[in-house]
């Protein structure tokens, strides 16, 4: 029995020492990791064995960061403690005798240290590796001095944008002593039309308050408001001016002021503007004037059937007549008969247009308007075909349209004219080529086959 119990007891201390060079044989191949980590046996990083009570050991992750201690390895066998962080490239065992896990630095084939912590520490250089100079207080005072310097660094940045640029505080002070501040329109305006209404202003001044009077007009409330300010009154007061560079840029401020606002147009007209302006355009005046005079009518007409009606009673047409029997104004031509064009298709959409109550009581206005009548008894039916003969395309376009419209009331007139029927065979012939070339050039619906276009059908009609 004895002898079998001593038998047993060697049998049981075999095999524990079969263990240990088992477990020292995997743990040895760990050196080779640095070498080639992909054959590594074992993490250096991690461990999964637990401890004599079944409880895996406290790890980097568990341990409270205040506490967390780093494992320091040598070349000896060390017991790492709980919370103890382990480095990279150490190797690590389990103590069977003491349950302990150990560790140590891994051994070079040529007996030296070269583990990637290694290779690292030397990449930066001599590191203090002792443990009392990575304490948590520490840590916290390196990383209070770095947020020190952080604010240092924004306010040293600060302090130089200071140095280039000035406060706004600065920037008021310096503007309220130049004495600028923003002014509204209604304000410029004021101060505009009291330099223009000085007695005390030069013409120069005065041209250009109303210069700038017409940028500020456009606008349909600035008109508005000049209207109400009493400016309206004056600008028309300022066209019986005997300068003329005045009366020039009366009627352009004048113009721009009526321009799509009724109100200002119901105002202008029964403050006399209409006569003025038909004055103007009666006597010998300078072109510039007898311009800007042409448009400011043209926009007191345009969608004014009123004013339209008074034109006409007042003999305005036979003024218009008047200027192309005026040497110097033939840039005007083809001005007053884009007025007169756009004046009868303005009537004759809103009589082919849906209307409503509201649209009803315009059109009756529109139908007291006689214009195209007086058109074709003071002869304008010649007048507007011989500006044919004219060599700009853009002046024969509108001619070209302007004759489309009379041709139902001036066709027997427009046969019997043989000077017209010259005049369109050879705008015929001259756009034939030109259209042709365009379509050579790829512009199927080009801008001289519409004007072919516009030839023919004309020469169809008088047929």
């Amino acid at each position: 029995v004895a002898m079998s119990h001593w038998a047993s007891l060697l049998s049981v201390t075999a095999k524990v020492n079969l263990l240990v060079l088992v477990i020292s044989a995997v743990f040895s191949q760990s050196s080779l990791s640095d070498r080639a980590p992909e054959f590594a046996l074992t993490k250096i990083e991690e461990s999964d064995i637990k401890d004599d009570s079944g409880k895996e050991p406290i790890t980097e992750d568990d341990a409270d960061p205040e506490d967390l201690e780093v494992f320091y390895p040598t070349h000896q066998w060390q017991t790492i403690r709980p919370g103890q962080a382990v480095p990279a490239g150490s190797h690590v065992r389990l103590n069977l005798q003491t349950g302990d896990r150990e560790a140590k630095l891994p051994d070079s084939e040529n007996g030296k240290s070269d583990t990637r912590e290694e290779r690292r520490r030397k990449r930066l250089g001599k590191v203090d590796v002792d443990s009392n100079s990575f304490t948590s207080q520490e840590l916290k005072k390196a990383l209070a001095k770095m947020k020190e310097n952080e604010k240092a660094e924004r306010k040293a940045h600060e302090e130089e944008v200071r140095k280039k640029f000035r406060p706004i505080e600065q920037l008021k002070e310096e503007f309220e002593k130049l004495n600028v501040k923003m002014e509204t329109d209604y304000e410029i305006m004021v101060k505009l039309i009291g330099k223009f209404n000085s007695s005390a202003s030069t013409l120069n001044e005065k041209v250009a308050a109303l210069y700038d009077l017409e940028y500020y007009v456009h606008q349909v409330d600035n008109a508005k408001d000049f209207l109400s300010m009493g400016g309206l009154q004056l600008v028309i007061d300022g066209l019986n001016s005997t300068e003329a560079a005045l009366k020039e840029h009366a009627a352009f401020v004048l113009g721009a002021a009526l321009s799509s606002n009724p109100k200002v147009q119901i105002e202008a007209i029964e403050g006399g503007a209409l006569q003025k302006l038909l004055v103007i355009l009666a006597t010998e005046q300078p072109l510039a004037v007898k311009k800007k005079a042409l448009f400011a009518l043209s926009s007191m007409l345009r969608h004014f059937p009123y004013a339209q009606q008074q034109f006409l009673k007042l003999g305005g047409l036979q003024v218009l007549r008047s200027l192309f029997r005026q040497k110097g104004m033939e840039t005007l031509h083809v001005r007053v008969v884009t007025l007169l064009y756009d004046l009868i298709m303005e009537k004759m959409l809103l009589e082919d247009s849906q209307h409503g109550d509201q649209m009803e009581e315009k059109l009756q206005q529109y139908r007291q308007v006689k214009l195209v009548p007086a058109v074709v008894e003071q002869d304008w039916c010649v007048v507007v075909s011989n500006l044919l003969a004219m060599p700009e395309h853009d002046t024969r376009e509108k001619v070209l349209k302007m004759v489309g419209v009379l041709m139902a009331f001036c066709k027997e007139r427009y046969r019997g004219d043989q000077a017209l029927s010259t005049t369109l065979s050879l705008l015929r012939s001259e756009y034939e080529e030109l259209a042709a070339e365009e379509q050579r050039e790829g512009d199927k619906e080009g801008y001289f086959k519409e004007l072919l276009g516009s030839v023919n059908t004309i020469i169809q009609e008088l047929r």
